[in-house]
Parts: structure tokens; C-alpha cells; sequence
């Protein structure tokens, strides 16, 4: 199993509630179409937590999106596909800047 998993931050002319609407309501639909998506999830930035023993990272971040795979050669069919196309072509509206990584996930927790 592959999992993509990208920092999203909007756009500066949209707030935050505006970014999240249309990430919910617009884009995420569009990813029903995409083949060979196994899973996808948007994670809403609602609040942060600090440390007072660990310096903060400075990111600035208002979703995180996560797509999972069954390999990484469906995650390339997807990304070839018009579908996907057109998912990114929507994410370019809302979406300022992005970090993203493929990720082989190991799961701890349930065992």
C-alpha cells in the first residue's frame, strides 16, 4: 500500500473557511472518479498544539490530504489519468502552496 500525503495552504485571497469549503463541497468529490484510489481523506485544521520542550516547526498548513494506493504503479495510472488532471486543474484554484510525500505507511496501532 502506497499513501500519498500532501500539506495543503490556500491561496492568500481566500480565508480559511473559504478553502475548506470548497476542498469539501467541490474537490473532493472529483477524487470519486480518479481510478485506483483506494482511500481519501481531508484532514480540516481546526487548532494546533505546542510543546513547552520542543521548538515549533514553522508551517503554516490548512488541510492535509491523503490518498492511498494499492502500489505505487496504480498511483501512476492514476496520476497519468484525465481524471486526475482534473482534480489538480481544481486544487491549482483553492490551493497556494503544497508539500507533498509518498509514504510507505507502517502501521503500529491496531496490530
Amino acid at each position: 500500500m502506497i499513501k500519498v500525503l500532501a500539506l495543503l495552504t490556500r491561496r492568500t485571497e481566500l480565508t480559511h473557511a473559504q478553502f475548506v469549503k470548497h476542498w469539501l463541497e467541490v474537490h473532493g468529490p472529483l477524487a470519486h472518479a480518479v481510478p485506483g484510489v483506494r482511500r481519501y481523506v481531508q484532514s480540516h485544521i481546526v487548532g494546533a498544539r505546542t510543546r513547552p520542550d520542543i521548538p515549533e516547526t514553522d508551517v503554516e498548513v490548512d488541510g492535509i490530504a491523503e490518498l492511498w494506493y494499492d502500489d505505487e504503479a496504480a498511483m501512476q495510472r492514476a496520476i497519468a489519468s484525465p481524471e486526475m488532471k482534473r482534480l489538480t486543474d481544481d486544487g491549482a484554484l483553492i490551493i497556494g502552496r503544497i508539500k507533498t510525500y509518498i509514504i510507505d505507511e507502517k502501521q503500529i496501532i491496531p496490530r
